[in-house]
């Protein structure tokens, strides 16, 4: 792409530019964000999903090998019951008994789906997570889904949980989930909401845009768009979440000397040393514990969801 590419907006003077597209909705007029971590970001002007200007180089990408580790191949103890509930709601679609969870981590899905009887398949990158659920007796296969060469229609249910912010084409990886969905079949998957209460406050300081790991953060439009390019139908998406330990830490950043300095360096001190999900798996067991905490978190959920400003998108679509 040339200089010539890149062209002032009409919107406060914003560099919108034309290039490969919108991974969402293909929009080819984009706004220029800032820069995260090195990489620019845009804002899709069509369909407002947030993503990289550039695809990362072989070199700047992702190492998913090195990721897992003890620390974060086990869960706590309340995650498991909320992945239990989840599962059991994948009951109505279970006539072959497959299922199978694409990116399946430390294998808590797998676990929880083989509690509820069905008979699960992992597909996982990161060699470290697919040998340690492979040596808890799980069929996974390690490396991309279209290398598995899963026959069509071959699942009930298949899952993406916090996979296709990850992914260069989500597209391409939903048009093969479609793929080897059977005819009826569910696709459960969440992802971040680019259009979130924590991306519109924080910005590029939300800990979620964190490239050369996440490449895209969907908004609402663009996700229901995604999915129904790829052929899923009775696509329900909901926004829920929202970590207000992080909007707080990352106000306080944007006070301090270092995000002074300047609104660059700004972009790239947010979110420093702040542990995301470790945040997050606190706040939700703290509302775990009783009744009154579920009820305050279920209202809150609910509160976010209609208002669409939640962190989290939760996706069901039938193939």
């Amino acid at each position: 792409m040339t200089n010539s590419d890149i062209r002032e907006g009409a919107a406060g003077g914003a560099s919108v530019e034309t290039r490969r597209g919108c991974p969402s909705c293909g929009s080819e007029c984009a706004v220029e964000r800032g820069t995260k971590n090195n990489f620019r970001m845009l804002a899709c002007r069509d369909c407002l999903t947030l993503y990289v200007r550039s695809l990362p180089a072989r070199g700047e990408a992702k190492d998913y090998d090195s990721y897992y580790g003890p620390e974060n191949l086990t869960v706590p103890t309340f995650i498991e019951r909320w992945l239990d509930e989840i599962v059991a709601t994948f009951a109505p679609y279970k006539q072959q008994g497959r299922l199978l969870d694409v990116g399946c981590g430390a294998g808590s899905i797998l676990q929880a789906a083989q509690r509820a009887g069905w008979t699960p398949h992992g597909m996982e990158v990161s060699r470290t997570a697919a040998d340690h659920n492979t040596s808890q007796g799980f069929d996974v296969f390690c490396g991309e889904l279209a290398e598995a060469q899963y026959p069509d229609g071959h699942f009930d249910v298949v899952i993406a949980s916090e996979v296709l912010e990850h992914v260069a084409s989500p597209s391409a990886m939903l048009a093969e989930i479609a793929r080897v969905l059977r005819p009826g079949g569910l696709l459960w998957a969440t992802t971040p909401h680019g259009r979130g209460v924590s991306a519109r406050v924080l910005g590029l300081g939300w800990s979620a845009v964190s490239p050369p790991e996440h490449l895209h953060l969907f908004s609402l439009t663009g996700i229901k768009r995604l999915l129904e390019d790829a052929g899923f139908r009775r696509v329900q998406v909901v926004t829920h979440g929202v970590n207000p330990y992080e909007i707080v830490h990352g106000l306080r950043s944007r006070r301090s000397p270092t995000a002074a300095a300047g609104a660059a360096q700004e972009q790239e001190a947010a979110g420093h040393g702040f542990n995301r999900v470790e945040t997050s798996y606190q706040l939700n067991e703290f509302l775990s514990e009783s009744p009154s905490r579920r009820a305050l978190k279920a209202l809150a959920n609910g509160m976010l969801g209609v208002a669409r400003l939640g962190d989290s998108l939760k996706i069901r679509a039938e193939k």
